[in-house]
C-alpha cells in the first residue's frame, strides 16, 4: 500500500525523483542558495505535483 507522501504519483515519477536526487547529491554542484538550488527546485516541483494530485483526489471524491 502506497503511503500518504505519495499518493497519486506514479511509480514511474518516483523511481525518477529518487534517481535525480542521489545524482544531485552525488554530482551536483555544491550547496547554493535557495533560489538556485537544483535539490531545492525538485523538491518544490514535487510538493507542487503532489498537491495537484491530492487536489484532483479530492475533486475526484466530491
Amino acid at each position: 500500500m502506497a503511503s500518504s507522501r505519495s499518493k497519486g504519483l506514479s511509480v514511474g515519477y518516483r523511481i525518477g525523483y529518487r534517481l535525480r536526487m542521489i545524482g544531485l547529491t552525488l554530482f551536483g554542484p555544491a550547496q547554493l542558495g535557495e533560489g538556485n538550488d537544483p535539490k531545492a527546485r525538485l523538491v518544490a516541483d514535487r510538493e507542487a505535483r503532489l498537491a495537484r494530485a491530492r487536489a484532483e483526489r479530492q475533486n475526484g471524491h466530491d
